[in-house]
């Protein structure tokens, strides 16, 4: 049993193929610059990399072009589309619509076109995928797997905001939370790991990479996260402010001259890491090779691990006490001294981290960073959200 997930972007595609018997990576790849000059394909197989540049109007051709090259006499992995059982979407905005992953028909593909509105710069990508596979394998079973349904789970007093109640029933305003794929995975592998049912564990999984966020997991239910209404919220990252007073955006049109969307571009492509360190927005540029000697990228990086502990100390406090923290994603799996700067100073918590095991920590790895004493087990587990939407897929289309 294949199944092919899909997560498409404006302007890429990226993709894996899943041999689900085994959970294989058997194929993946990356569409890159659709619909802009100069688009390729770099496929990667039987342990080799391939890359084929040709133009790509749009996703139908960028889908075309996966295809081919699964089934190509060159870098191919199965003989036929009809080895593919299913295709599993990335889908990032679900709003209160789905709680969980759904076969896509029209009635489906009709609301995502409604929340759209809600994720602009996503939903309509995503949607485009989905149609550019519809069209080539019309008879495949497609399943949409969201971002937000991991935090449907949230209680009221946790998504809602101090606005007028009235905001919320007419506009649909709220906290979603998204990277939910990821933080399910990881908050189940601990449970695994540490071999005690979910149940049982009171979890703060830590997805930290260009893009942020933290939740809560209680009894292996997401009760609170850090992003919000749009992925802007919680955490400064890579190149987005974060969590800031609403004044600031009046403050700084007035200021700038800027309208209001010239303002959310600035909060959301010129701030977080690159805005505070002038630098950079990648985290392996502000810390490596003595990065962090040059007081703008330390400055950068201690605020954004500042802010890491906080939500840790917030959601101890929401779940009156933790078991595991999570560190995942590009950052918390490859960055020691966040992990370090993040867990510093929480011995009142029961957080005791074993710095040797810190600064050497295996990538790749499930990895306990946490010393024999300490109450609260620190663990490295590297993320997999697409074998989530792969598993997810089988179960939904029940294959």
């Amino acid at each position: 049993m294949k199944i092919l997930v899909i997560n498409a972007g404006s302007s890429s595609l990226k993709y894996q193929l899943i041999d689900m018997s085994n959970e294989e990576v058997i194929a993946k790849g990356l569409c890159e610059r659709i619909a802009i000059n100069g688009s390729f394909l770099t496929h990667k197989a039987h342990g080799k990399e391939y890359v084929f540049k040709q133009d790509m109007p749009n996703h139908k051709v960028a889908i075309k072009m996966v295809l081919d090259a699964l089934v190509s006499n060159e870098c191919g992995v199965i003989k036929s589309m009809d080895e593919i059982t299913a295709v599993g979407h990335r889908v990032v905005h679900g709003a209160e619509d789905f709680n969980t992953s759904v076969i896509i028909d029209e009635k489906v593909l009709d609301c995502l076109r409604v929340n759209s509105e809600l994720a602009p710069l996503h939903n309509p990508a995503n949607i485009m995928g989905i149609e550019a596979c519809q069209a080539i394998m019309p008879r495949t079973p497609m399943v949409a797997v969201f971002d937000t349904a991991f935090h449907a789970t949230m209680p009221e007093k946790a998504y809602l905001y101090g606005l007028a109640y009235s905001d919320y029933k007419n506009y649909r305003i709220r906290k979603y939370g998204f990277h939910g794929t990821s933080h399910m995975f990881v908050a189940n592998q601990a449970a695994k790991y540490l071999n005690k049912p979910i149940e049982e564990l009171k979890i703060i999984t830590c997805h930290l990479g260009n893009g942020s966020s933290i939740t809560a997991v209680n009894k292996g239910k997401s009760v609170e996260t850090s992003m919000g209404f749009t992925p802007l919220d919680g955490l400064p990252m890579g190149t987005r402010s974060g969590s800031l007073d609403p004044a600031i955006v009046e403050f700084l049109m007035q200021k700038t001259g800027k309208d209001v969307h010239e303002v959310l571009k600035h909060l959301n492509k010129e701030c977080g890491m690159l805005g505070l360190s002038g630098n950079s927005s990648d985290f392996r540029d502000l810390t490596c090779d003595g990065a962090l000697n040059n007081p703008s990228n330390k400055r950068a990086v201690d605020i954004f691990a500042y802010r890491v502990k906080k939500f840790i100390g917030e959601y101890s406090a929401v779940m009156n006490g933790c078991d595991v923290i999570v560190f995942t994603a590009g950052v918390g799996e490859n960055t020691p001294y966040v992990r370090g700067e993040a867990c510093k100073d929480m011995q009142y918590l029961g957080v005791e981290l074993d710095e040797n095991k810190n600064e050497n920590c295996p990538r790749g790895k499930i990895v306990d960073l946490s010393k024999d004493t300490s109450k609260v087990r620190v663990l490295v587990i590297p993320t997999n959200e697409e074998l989530v939407i792969a598993t997810e897929t089988k179960r939904v289309a029940k294959i």
